[in-house]
């Protein structure tokens, strides 16, 4: 079990494009303490997105926002400590990514830099470990940079693959790792313990 934060709070901002799984795992570990911070604002490129029920029943901001300018002026107006994208399937523009430079976290279902980058995101990310027939997956997160999951890697977990598993099972297990890993990302970022150098994330001891 992870012990509660205890330094200064920060404030989070999730971007989400789907069901918002993930999103939900970081909702519960704000308000049970886990995560010293607070998610002021979600917001998403689809208007349909489960994600923003999620958040609207935790009584948080949502904004659906298509517009990159409007996405950084809210950013920007919302004191934004942290931006995590929570299956947000949307590229960001890099002047985005250079105002909130090593303060943007992704999470992704492959053990990177295996089954990433450009068009693999998703269910078509399982679809592909499974095709290949590989023995291990995972989940990653890294921070962002211009490069599509070329950022520096925060944290990694290994699922095994067994040969009777299907996709959904692949999918169901990495799921599981996804919200172990990125809740550890936010809750290290939100204590301060990152520190990156020649473009390898440390933690502090």
């Amino acid at each position: 079990m992870m012990k509660k934060s205890t330094s200064n709070s920060k404030k989070i901002a999730v971007l989400i494009s789907g069901s918002g799984t993930n999103l939900q795992a970081i909702i519960d570990s704000c308000q049970n303490k886990i995560i010293n911070g607070k998610i002021s604002i979600v917001i998403s490129n689809k208007e349909n997105a489960y994600g923003l029920t999620r958040a609207k029943n935790a009584s948080i901001k949502t904004l659906v926002c298509k517009d990159n300018d409007i996405l950084l002026d809210t950013l920007i107006k919302e004191k934004i400590d942290l931006v995590v994208l929570a299956g947000y399937l949307k590229i960001l523009p890099q002047k985005i990514i250079d105002k909130f430079e090593s303060r943007i976290i992704n999470i992704h279902p492959s053990l990177i830099p295996s089954f990433c980058g450009m068009g693999f995101y998703g269910r078509k990310v399982h679809e592909k470990v499974y095709e290949k027939g590989v023995k291990f997956t995972g989940a990653s997160t890294h921070f962002v940079t211009k490069d599509a999951d070329d950022g520096p890697i925060i944290y990694q977990e290994i699922v095994k693959i067994n040969q009777e598993d299907t996709i959904d099972d692949i999918a169901k297990n990495v799921l599981e790792k996804e919200h172990e890993i990125l809740i550890k990302s936010v809750k290290d970022f939100c204590d301060d313990l990152f520190y990156i150098k020649n473009n390898k994330v440390f933690v502090k001891k």
